[in-house]
Parts: C-alpha cells; sequence; structure tokens
C-alpha cells in the first residue's frame, strides 16, 4: 500500500500473543464440541479398541488355570487353546477400532482445516495485520494435525488406561486382597509424583507449540523476501536469526520430553516396586501356605499388566494435554472478529457486476478514521466527492491518507466518524459482497498468485468469456508477454509471480479488473513500472473506463493526474484542495511545487 503502513504494523503480535478467546480457558470444552459431530464413530471405534485391550485381562486368570491343571496332572489344552482365541480376537478388535479412530481423526482435521481456513480468509483486515503468515500456517497444519492424534489415541488411550486399570484391580482383588492393598499404596505414591508432573507438561506443550509457530513466522519472512535477502547478502544473518528460534524450538522441546520422560519413569518406578513388594510379600504367603503358587503367578502377571494401562493413561494425558494446546490456538483465531456488522451478506461470491449498471458516485464528508495504534489518525474530516463517471485523481506526499480513502471505500476498515456514501447509500448500509462486487482495486504492488496466467486473469470474473479474455489482454498490452510464454495464457507463473516483471504484474492486474467490469475502479498508481510506451497506453485505457465507470486513480505521477476530471490534493490527512490541473497550478503551493519540479526536470518524480 502506498502512502500509508497497515494497521497494526508498528506493534505486531508474536506467535503466543494472539488475545485469547472467551472459551480459551475451557479447551476441554472446545475439543469435545468439534469431536461432538462424529461422536458415534468415536465411540465404536474406542469400544473397539477397549474390547481389544479388554481380552488381555483375561490372559493372567487363563495362565493360572493351566498351571493348576499342570500341577494336578489334568490337560491344559483347553486353557491354551482359550488363551489362543483371546489373544487373536483382541488383537482383530483393537486392530478394527485403530482403523476406524484413525479415519475419524482425518475426518475431524478436514473439518477443522476448513473452518479455521475459511475463518482466517474472512478475518478483518486489522486482524490479520497484527500477525504473521508462518503463524497462522502452522496453526492451520501443525496444530490442526494434533486434533487427530488426540482424538484418535490420546483420549481412547486415556479413557482406556482408566478402564483397564479399574479391571485389573477389581481381577487382581479377586485373586488375592492383601497383595492388591500393598499394590495401590505404592501407585498411589507415584500417582502423587504426576500430580505434579501434569501441570508443567501441560506448559511446557503450549510453549513449544508457540516456538514452532514463531520459527514459521521467522522462515516465512526470509522466503517472501527471498531475493531481497539474496541481493542483501544477509543469507548467515537471516539463517542465524531463523536458527535462534529453532533454538528456541529446541529447548522447548526438550522441556517436553524432560517433564514426560519424568512422568514415565515415575510409572515405570511406580510398576517395578509394585512388582518388588508383592513377589517379596506374596512369597512369604505362598511359603505359609495361605496362597497358591498359580495365584501368585496370577497376580505377578495382574502387576507386570500395570504397566500397560498406567502408560496408557500417561500417554494419554500427555498428548490430550497438547491436543487442548492446538485447541486453544486455533481457537484464537477463530475468535478474532470476523467481516460482518450491519449490511454484511457474508463473503463476496465469484463473478462480477452486471455490465448495465451504471457507474457509482463516491462522497466523503467530515471523514475520520485512525488504524487504533499509536499513529496519529489517518484522516481529520476528509471531504471530497466523486461524480459518478469520469477520473478522479488523488495526490499528495507520503502519509497523506490516499490509500486508506481505498482501504475504506474497500471496508478494509470502518471509518469513525463522518459520513462516507457510495452510490448514494451509506457504506455500511451496503450488503459487503454487494459491494466488493461492485468494486475492482489494483495495488501498486499487483499481487500475482501462484497458478497460471490464464487463472490470475480469471481470478475475479470466472464466468468471462474467451472473447473478453482476450479483448482485456489486447487493451492491458499482454499481447507480447502471451505470444513470449511457452505454454500462452496456461503457463505457471511462478509463486507470486516471480517469473514476470513488476510492469508485466501491474497490467495483469489490470486486465483482472477490467474483466470484473466495476462500477468502480481504484487504482493505486498501476504505472509506476512501465516503460514510456506501455504507460501512456495504459493512460489511454484509463480515460477510456472512465467514460463508463468512475476511476479513482492515486497518482504518483502527475502525468497521469493531467488527465483528470477532478483531483484531490491531500496533506497529513485533510483534503487541502481540489480542481483542475490548471486551476490547482494557479491555486494550490503544493500542486504547483509538485508540478513544477516533474515537468521542470522532465523525471517521473514520485510525489506520494
Amino acid at each position: 500500500m502506498a502512502g500509508e503502513a497497515p494497521a497494526g504494523q508498528d506493534a505486531r503480535w508474536t506467535a503466543g500473543e494472539v488475545p485469547a478467546a472467551q472459551d480459551g480457558s475451557r479447551p476441554l470444552t472446545l475439543l469435545l464440541a468439534r469431536a461432538r459431530p462424529h461422536w458415534k464413530l468415536l465411540l465404536g471405534g474406542g469400544l473397539l479398541s477397549l474390547a481389544g485391550s479388554g481380552a488381555g485381562l483375561v490372559m493372567p486368570m487363563t495362565a493360572k488355570f493351566a498351571v493348576d491343571a499342570f500341577g494336578s496332572g489334568r490337560s491344559a489344552t483347553g486353557p491354551l487353546v482359550a488363551l489362543t482365541a483371546v489373544v487373536i480376537v483382541g488383537a482383530l478388535l483393537a486392530a478394527a477400532g485403530r482403523y476406524l479412530l484413525a479415519r475419524t481423526g482425518e475426518a475431524v482435521v478436514l473439518r477443522a482445516r476448513r473452518r479455521l481456513v475459511g475463518r482466517m480468509l474472512r478475518l478483518k483486515v486489522a486482524s490479520v495485520d497484527r500477525l504473521t503468515p508462518g503463524d497462522l500456517l502452522s496453526r492451520a497444519t501443525g496444530d490442526t494435525t494434533l486434533l487427530h492424534t488426540v482424538l484418535s489415541r490420546s483420549v481412547v488411550e486415556a479413557v482406556g488406561g482408566v478402564l483397564m486399570l479399574v479391571g485389573t484391580v477389581v481381577l487382581m482383588a479377586v485373586v488375592d486382597a492383601l497383595l492388591l492393598g500393598v499394590t495401590v499404596v505404592v501407585l498411589l505414591l507415584s500417582a502423587g509424583v504426576l500430580a505434579l508432573l501434569m501441570p508443567r507438561i501441560q506448559r511446557a506443550q503450549l510453549q513449544a507449540q508457540e516456538a514452532v509457530g514463531e520459527m514459521g513466522s521467522l522462515l516465512d519472512r526470509s522466503l517472501q523476501a527471498f531475493r531481497t535477502v539474496k541481493a542483501s547478502g544477509i543469507e548467515d544473518r537471516e539463517a542465524a536469526h531463523i536458527g535462534e528460534a529453532a533454538r528456541t524450538a529446541h529447548d522447548r522441546g526438550v522441556s517436553v520430553a524432560r517433564w514426560t520422560s519424568a512422568s514415565e519413569v515415575a510409572m515405570f518406578l511406580a510398576t517395578q516396586l509394585a512388582f518388588l513388594a508383592v513377589l517379596g510379600v506374596g512369597g512369604a504367603r505362598v511359603v505359609s501356605g495361605v496362597m497358591e503358587v498359580s495365584s501368585l503367578i496370577a497376580f505377578l502377571l495382574y502387576v507386570f499388566g500395570l504397566m500397560g494401562p498406567l502408560s496408557q493413561l500417561t500417554d494419554g494425558w500427555t498428548g490430550l494435554q497438547t491436543g487442548l494446546a492446538a485447541v486453544r490456538r486455533i481457537d484464537e483465531i477463530e475468535s478474532l472478529p470476523g467481516e460482518g456488522g450491519r449490511g454484511s451478506a457474508g463473503p463476496p461470491a465469484p463473478g462480477r457486476a452486471p455490465r448495465q449498471l451504471p457507474p457509482l458516485e463516491v462522497r466523503f464528508t467530515d471523514v475520520v478514521f485512525g488504524y487504533g495504534d499509536s499513529r496519529s489518525p489517518a484522516h481529520h474530516g476528509v471531504t471530497f466527492a466523486a461524480p459518478p463517471g469520469g477520473l478522479t485523481a488523488l495526490v499528495g506526499p507520503s502519509g497523506a491518507g490516499k490509500t486508506t480513502v481505498f482501504a475504506l471505500l474497500e471496508r478494509f476498515y470502518d471509518h469513525n466518524a463522518g459520513t462516507l456514501t457510495v452510490g448514494g447509500r451509506d457504506i455500511r448500509d451496503w450488503p459487503l459482497a454487494e459491494l466488493r462486487a461492485a468494486l475492482a482495486y489494483v495495488e501498486q504492488d499487483a499481487p500475482v498468485l501462484a497458478g497460471t496466467l490464464r487463472d490470475n486473469l480469471l481470478l475475479a470474473a470466472p464466468a468471462a468469456t474467451p472473447g473478453e479474455l482476450a479483448h482485456a489482454v489486447t487493451r492491458t498490452r499482454l499481447d507480447d508477454l502471451v505470444a513470449r510464454l511457452p505454454e500462452g495464457l496456461d503457463t505457471q507463473v511462478g509463486h507470486r509471480g516471480v517469473t514476470l516483471s513488476g510492469g508485466e504484474r501491474q497490467r495483469i492486474a489490470l486486465a483482472r479488473a477490467l474483466l470484473r467490469r466495476p462500477r468502480l475502479l481504484l487504482l493505486d498508481e498501476v504505472t509506476s513500472q512501465l516503460d514510456a510506451v506501455n504507460e501512456e497506453r495504459l493512460r489511454e485505457v484509463i480515460v477510456e473506463l472512465a467514460a463508463d465507470t468512475t476511476v479513482l486513480v492515486i497518482a504518483h505521477r502527475l502525468s497521469t493526474v493531467v488527465r483528470a476530471d477532478r483531483i484531490v490534493v491531500m496533506e497529513a490527512g485533510r483534503v487541502r484542495a481540489r480542481g483542475t490541473h490548471d486551476e490547482l497550478v494557479r491555486t494550490d503551493a503544493l500542486y504547483a511545487e509538485l508540478a513544477a519540479t516533474q515537468f521542470a526536470t522532465g523525471e517521473r518524480v514520485t510525489v506520494s
């Protein structure tokens, strides 16, 4: 944007500084809300997994019967066959459950990504200005992927761990209640340790995810300005900055590993200590004849079996904390204000305005607007009118408030005071989709998206006919480019149009606007990177368009201004003069100085 920096540029939020949503303190509720549409499949998969795991509870008792059979000289075929069947059936049930959960987890991720991306693209411009693309990408990819893990594994493991633990304890009580008491005492001690560790694991997980998002933001910054980085010879410096962020992410990941390992070791030691205690006490009971050897063996197998549910419980809880942190980060974005409000009809639909609709009048009356940061307001009572049809130029020094005029017309921001009307209607009364369908905005840097040249030209008018496309290409003098490209209109233009020159990108952006057939055309210095021949040709096109379209142009070169029907001179957020070129040369000192400097030197002096 020319003239003004985007809102929030001076106070950007880092990855971890996005304001928490109102529901951010209830991440578990948010997680359950995402799972609710899939609860039947999740429940079915969870039950199958539990049934498969539960088969393991039968094995120690079956082993006891087999040992009793061996001790009494009876055949152990029955218990062994039953044990084999239990193992096979349990494995099949567990496999089916895991597949169903994994498939459902992918569905949850798909739904979350669609919703999050849709929300991101509908955020207010002010919100996106304060965020970094790398962090947004991290939330849309990495954090949503964690939803799959937490719903398809962690929750089931945590619940399964609890149920398996209860089942194991019940069967241990059946075998020997005294040994169960010994085991419980040891496990309660370890549970106290875990209760202290879990909050630390949760904090470490959140900090680790934020650090990864910050590293992604720094990398995205360097990749977006890849050629500038190379031309400036700052590869090592940028690599060092990103490496520093990677080191922070590494350190926080190590912190997660440290606390997670501590919890796993606590569970392992608890199981081993329980085993030793049971072996000592149980051995004494066997020697005294109070307990059978087969019962001791079965009980020891259950003690070993405790390791499984306890590990499940620990892993599930750790994974759940990771998932809750991810849900909170996703919800932070979804809770940011989106475009809407009075007169909003949702996102603009693809297509173009009907041809027969007349051009629109634009009228600013005492408009006041500030970006909400530490800077002074961008507009201090701006007043001017652009009648329907014709060419109106905005000129003035940098920071005068010219680009803010376009931002307010597109409703990227809403003005704070005064009146702004388009086509005789208050701009806030326009449904947003209808307003933007009537406008076309050609930015100074003329963004081009990755894809083919045809895709970029038809971006805002996918229903344009081949004849209309050819006419737009000819009017903007893109014929030579199309002829030069190996596949013509179907040639890939590269990321951000890297294979095109600045002038070519400007002409593509203008052709794209022509195909939209707007009722109001906003041009932010569309000839700044063109050679003299193409510049003169496009100026003629702009004058032609002004015959049946309202055209507002931010003029950096006064050679464009002299053909305007009216000129608005802005300075420090105010309109200081209005008139034609000849009138302003005589009546406004600032304009006269700009004109004298530019035309006297014969140079293309940038004045805004």
